[in-house]
Order: structure tokens, then sequence, then C-alpha cells
């Protein structure tokens, strides 16, 4: 690069001025080294010097009156500072919740769950805390359980909730069913007299458990000024503040909030936990209360995936065309409403899968019942009823004597095509396409167990056990393929905040990115790096930790936050950048007509010309100044599907995967070897590729979790949660995870910042349809409830 003449004048034109680290690069993590060497700091690791610790009491039944609690034998113990039960609390504003405030921050009058917190501790140490609370004395009487739909709407069912007034009870029939939403199109009762062929099923899906590493925990600091401090791994500190400061009776300018390290979250941050609890017993005592909680308390501590019961009927024509669909979704929503509602939402709009079908008829509920609360899970309603549909399509393709992929192809969605809600798709929509690249992928060689020195178990179901050497095993292979809204729907206001400063330190541009945007895992601080280096041209880039100094960046799900935090960055940058060329113009605009005439864009460090000239060196721009911007950024707005029919575009963005599984089963012992799990996905512009690859490869394993072995137990009589372990609930571990080859398609939506789509979700959807129709086809089995257990393929069960 030749020298630079004075500032303000071009030097001569330059190649290759392209700033690195931008977007499209697979730039690394800034917490990757620290989180695989074990160095990150994790909100488990918080530490204050005078810190108590805290502990709650939770219920040993699902259901019952509190009679009477007795907590002096705690308040006794050498090292208590605190126990606070409901009437403890310091305002009338007793509840929370994210959309329908009826969680209670303590139990009082009864508890609804197995569970459910009834007090809190805060003592000098954790073991005194826990030791305390088990001297608290409820006592309580038990009251008839409800745990399905049966039970939950039965004329004389007892209430769940009794003297509801939130604003979906006008809409449903019972007080226990929580969100009713129809989706009606066309008319499926004639387009059924027009079927050659329907078929019809019956599915159930199991409570999946996030199951993060990184247990719930927290550090609530009180303020000189009566106010808290509060750092906790969450996924949206605005939502959680709105929630908090009515509780403890505080503005929320008093409740400060910073994220500290999040151990992976999927959904099961978006509820409150202890948040409430630590900053109450902070202000009580006057000293830092920290609070973790151990992985059977996590188990109770966070909402779970819904599990759904699904009646589906389909039908099509000869030559392999839909007529028809009626489903109907039940969805259990535990004793508190979480984010029920709109997960009602999704799981009845896009209940149908990616398939275009004029006449539908489909109900979606969600019931209050004595099982745990279940709200958030990656996926969010989708999953539960892509594994329903996808199993229709291949009963479908079987009774129509069609290729299981030709005939979802057959049927495909496309840009333009019409959803069950009349929204029109107006991006892309690849379906087909995907589906024919991973079905295109080569095959994994056949008995790859075999060597000339005999079988190696690792590669066989059973693995290390050694349970076969290949005898009995049958390979099967099963396709799947789903849809996913990104963001926030049904007319929620889904914006970020995000504020960006440039300024030069020791002599180099520094771009400064401040959002409240949660980082959980899903590289977002790498992301917005990268747009800061690609709209500013600046190498040096700094994310402020995340906190409520600066405006909401919304909840870290949804996949939402590349989409709509990046554009607030992005935005935030455009505006920095125009100032910085403002500055520009008025200090050096008399040196060159193309201060004035140019397009004028920020690359490594200087202000350059579209066709390659170096006007200026950012840091001479500037000289001393500095530009700051904080914007609020929105995407195009939704809207609420209509009550009664469901119309109404519902949802800005939807995204595509498709998955081919190749199992191996014994078919003696019932045990299951997912050999590979191929995806195609279309991911509208990849940011940073390997994050991307990261993200399917992950979706696709939490998918394979729930078809295999993932299930919260819960017994059917009392309510009781059975396996609240990591020992008693399996998730899949590096042996069990298979090879995961990934095709990455990259078709813009325009709509989107640089046309990207959110990636996090989509993969979780059909990998787990896909796994079972492969157990299916080595096994001939209908297997219509997830997770397969080795008893459903033996016939033991």
């Amino acid at each position: 690069m030749p020298a630079p003449g004075p500032a303000g004048v071009p030097t001569k034109i330059t190649q290759g001025l392209r700033t690195a680290g931008g977007i499209g690069e697979s730039t690394l993590r800034p917490d990757g080294i620290l989180k695989v060497t074990g160095e990150f700091a994790y909100s488990s690791d918080l530490w204050h010097e005078d810190m108590l610790w805290g502990h709650l009491l939770r219920s040993t039944v699902a259901h019952a009156e509190i009679v009477s609690i007795d907590v002096s034998e705690a308040l006794a113990l050498p090292g208590v500072h605190a126990v606070l039960t409901y009437d403890d609390l310091p305002t009338d504003v007793r509840t929370y919740g994210l959309e329908i405030q009826d969680t209670p921050v303590l139990a009082h009058g009864k508890v609804r769950h197995h569970g459910e917190p009834v007090a809190a501790v805060a003592a000098d140490h954790p073991e005194t805390a826990r030791r305390a609370a088990a001297r608290i004395r409820v006592e309580y009487r038990e009251l008839p359980v409800i745990t399905d739909e049966f039970s939950a709407t039965a004329p004389d069912a007892v209430l769940v909730h009794e003297g509801r007034t939130d604003h979906h009870f006008p809409y449903v029939a019972h007080p226990n069913i929580l969100h009713r939403q129809p989706i009606v199109r066309g008319d499926a009762a004639a387009a059924a007299e027009r079927a050659d062929v329907i078929v019809r099923g019956e599915y159930t899906f199991g409570m999946q458990d996030q199951a993060f590493l990184g247990p719930e925990s927290g550090l609530a600091v009180p303020e000189e000024d009566g106010g808290v401090h509060l750092y906790i791994a969450t996924q949206w500190l605005h939502s959680d503040l709105r929630q908090i400061a009515p509780v403890l009776g505080l503005p929320e300018d008093k409740v400060r909030m910073t994220l500290a390290g999040v151990g992976g979250a999927f959904g099961g941050r978006e509820d409150l936990s202890m948040q409430i609890h630590a900053c109450l017993l902070a202000l009580r005592t006057g000293r830092p209360v920290k609070i973790v909680y151990d992985r059977f308390e996590s188990f109770f501590g966070h909402v779970h995936r819904h599990p759904a019961k699904l009646t589906y009927e389909h039908g099509a024509t000869r030559d392999g065309l839909l007529t028809h669909v009626k489903c109907r979704i039940v969805l259990d929503g535990g004793a508190y409403a979480s984010a029920s509602p709109a997960v009602v939402g999704n799981a009845a709009s896009l209940g149908i899968g990616p398939y275009d079908v004029a006449d539908v008829d489909i109900e979606a509920v969600a019931l209050y019942t004595n099982n745990p609360p279940c709200g958030a899970m990656r996926g969010f309603g989708a999953v539960q009823a892509c594994f329903a549909y996808e199993a229709q399509m291949d009963k479908l393709a079987g009774e129509l004597g069609l290729d299981p992929v030709e005939f979802r192809q057959r049927n495909a969605m496309e840009q333009g095509s019409t959803l069950p809600t009349g929204q029109v798709v107006d991006a892309p929509a690849p379906v087909a396409e995907l589906l024919r690249r991973v079905k295109a992928m080569p095959m994994p060689p056949e008995r790859q167990w075999e060597s000339s020195e005999g079988a190696d178990v690792r590669q066989l179901p059973g693995g290390l056990s050694n349970t076969t050497h290949g005898e009995g095993v049958v390979r099967g292979v099963g396709y799947a393929v789903g849809i996913k809204n990104v963001g926030f729907s049904e007319g929620f206001d889904d914006y970020s905040t995000a504020k960006v400063r440039l300024e030069v330190v020791a002599g180099e541009p520094v771009a400064v990115v401040h959002t409240a945007m949660a980082e959980v895992g899903q590289g977002g601080v790498t992301v917005h790096a990268q747009i800061a280096r690609t709209e500013l041209g600046v190498e040096k880039v700094t994310i402020q930790p995340a906190d409520t100094r600066v405006g909401s960046a919304g909840s870290t799900s949804a996949s939402r936050q590349t989409y709509v935090t990046g554009g607030a960055v992005r935005n935030a940058c455009a505006l920095v950048r125009e100032r910085v060329l403002e500055i520009g113009r008025r200090k050096f605009g008399t040196y060159h007509p193309a201060w004035a005439t140019a397009e004028l864009l920020l690359e490594r460090g200087k202000v350059v010309t579209d066709g390659g000239e170096v006007l200026a060196g950012l840091a001479d721009v500037l000289e001393g100044e500095s530009v700051e911007i904080e914007r609020e950024w929105r995407h195009r707005p939704t809207q609420p599907f209509d009550r009664s029919t469901g119309q109404g575009d519902g949802h800005v963005q939807y995204s595509f995967a498709a998955h081919r599984a190749v199992v191996e089963v014994d078919t003696e012992l019932g045990l299951v070897k997912v050999v590979e799990l191929a995806c195609a996905q279309d991911v509208g512009k990849a940011l940073n590729p390997l994050s991307v690859l990261g993200q399917i490869q992950g979706g696709t394993v939490q998918g394979l979790g729930v078809a295999v072995m993932e299930e919260i137990l819960v017994d059917p009589v009392t309510a009781k949660v059975r396996n609240p372990s990591f020992t008693d609930y399996l998730i899949p571990t590096i042996l069990d995870t298979p090879t995961i080859p990934v095709d990455i398609l990259e078709l813009a939506d325009h709509h989107a910042p640089y046309g990207l789509r959110g990636v996090g979700e989509a993969p979780t959807l059909s990998s787990t349809p896909a796994v079972l129709a492969a157990i299916r086809a080595a096994t001939g089995l209908e297997l219509n409830r997830t997770p397969v257990r080795p008893e459903h393929l033996t016939g033991t069960a």
C-alpha cells in the first residue's frame, strides 16, 4: 500500500482493502479458548467476600393445601441470617410471569406442582442453608392431582387456578385449558371426500429437559441507595427486570442487572428461577447473597419442553398430492403459564409442516395441570408437531407406494406458497431442494464395525457394553424436514437496542458495542464484533458486558438474536458511520471532490471511495472526538392470529432444515446406534460459517436425544418427578453423537439484515422424526411415541 498523503488527500487506488474479521468469515469466538480450558467465569463462580448463601425449600407433593409453615427451628440454627415465606414478601405484588403473572414468588395457600418453592433461607455457608431449609416444617393437606386432559377437563375437575382473569380465559371451554388456538383454512371435511387415501395417527411426545450444564445461579448485592445489583445467568435481562422490580417494591432503575457467564440455556432460562429470591434475601440481610442450584434442584427450578398428545389425519390423491390435514395438538403446560400461549401459537401455525395444503383444520391447546411447568425450549412447539406430521408423511407415502422423499417434494412449499394462517411466504423456501441435497449425500459404509481384528463394538448398538458383535443388527434410513419461525410473533413488539461508539485509542480507531443481549453460547458476541468490523472498517472491537444500562435486546431465543440484535448493531454502526463521514466532510471536504460526490466507505481504519481511493485515516477524522449512538431497531411487524380462524401474518421469517438419519438397530435387545445424521439447511447468509455449523450440529444432537433417550418421567398418579438427575435423565454424550455432515444453503431473505435467517432451532425439529423414521425402516414397527426405548422395539413395554 502506498504511503498516504496529508489527511483528506487521496492516495492511489488500493486493492484488497476489506477489513479482516468481518461477516462471512469464521472468526474465533472471544470466549472460546477460556471455555475449553476451563478458565471462563460462569455465574456459579461468582464470589463476594462477605456473601451469604441462599437455598430454597421446595414442596414434596404436587398438589396440596398448605396448612401451616413453622420456620422456628430453621431460624434457631447458628449461621442462619434470614428465612422468608410468602408472608414476608415486601409488597402486594407476589406473583410473576412472562405473559400471565400466575407464578407465586413463594407458595401461598397451596402448592401446584412437585418442587414448588415454599421458603427461602440465607446462611453463612451453603450446607448451613440446606440444613436450615430441611428444618422448616410444612404441613400439607393433599388434593387430587390433575395430570392429563381427561382429568383436567372433566366437568367436576379440580381447578389448578381458581378465579382466572387473564386475557385467554374468555376463549376457552374450561378453566384448566390455558389457551386454545384454532387454524381453519378451506374446507377440510369436503376435501377429505376427494381423498383417495386417508391415514390417521395418534402420537405422544415426552417431556424433554433443556439439560444445560451450568445450573441456575446468581449473586445479588445490596446497594447503598437501597437498590440491588443482580449478576445473573439469564436469557433476557430486561424481562427479568420487569418481573423482579415490582415484587421488590423498587423502581426499575434501582434494580441493576449484569449478565454473568451462562452455561447453556435452550429456553430454560427465559423464565425466572432464583432471581427474586436472591434479591429478597440480599435486601433483607443487607449482605450479598449467592444462590446456586444443584442438579437435583435444577430439574425443579426451570420449565421444560411441553409433553404432547397429537392426533392427525392426512389425505392425498393417488398421484401423491395432499388434499387436507386435520390435527389436534394437546400440550401439557403444567402448573403455571410460562410461555405456553406462544408455544400453542407456534404448534398450531406450523402444525402441518412445510407443505402446500389448501384445506386444513387445526386445533392446539395448552392445559393447566399439576405436572411440572413447561415453557420455552429450542424449537418452541414446532418440534412436537414435526415429529407427528413427518410420521404421517411417511405413513401416507407407504400407502401410496411412493418414495418418502419424492412424496415430500411433490407437496413442498416454495416462495409464494400460502400457509394455513393465510400468510404468503415471501422469501426463499427451498424445501424440495433441501430434501434433494440431503438425499444426495454419500451414505456411510455398511457394517463399519467389521475389521480384520474382529468387531469394533464401539460402532455397534450397545457400544462398549459389548452386547452384540453384529448378530441381529439391521440398518434403517429415514428422512424428515421441518419449518420453524424466526423471531417473536403474533404482533409482539420485537425490537432490540444497540449502542455503538467509535473512538481513537492509542492512535488506532476502536469500535465499542454495547447491548443487553444474553450470550448463552450462541456466539452473538462474535457476530456483533464481525458486524462492527464490516460496517465501521476497524479491526479492533470491544464488546461491553451485557447489562441494563442499555435498552432491551429482547430474549436470546426464537433464533432471533443475530437477526434482531445483529440488525440493531448494524443500524447503529451505519448511523455512526454517517456521523463520522459528516465530520470528515467538514474537516477535509475542500481537499478533494470525492468527499462530496463519491460513495464513501470505512475500511481498515480509513475513509475510502467505492473505487478504493483512501481519503483519510479514521484517527485523523476523529482526532480527539468520539461518536456514540444508541438506537432501537425493529423487524417488520407481525399480526395476532384470529381467535376463531387463526388467520394472520403471524411470523416474520421462516427457516427450513432437512435430515437423513442412518441407524443400526439390535432388534433382539432393542438397542439403537445412530450412525449418521446428515443435514441440509438454508441459512440465508452465514455470517460466521463455523458458528453456523456448530448451531446446526448442536440442534441436531438435541433432536437425537429426544428421539432415543431424553424424557422427564412424571408419576401419573402423584405427579412427582421420578428422574431428576443426570444419572436417570440421559442426554447424548460424545459416544452417542454420530457423524453429522452438513450442507449449508445460502438463499438470502431480502427482508433480513445481510439476508440472514435464524439458524439455531430448525435442526432440532427434523432430526427427531428422521431418527424415528430410520428406526421404523429397520424394524417395521409403527413407533408413535418419543423417545423410543428398548422395550418399545422388543415388544416388552
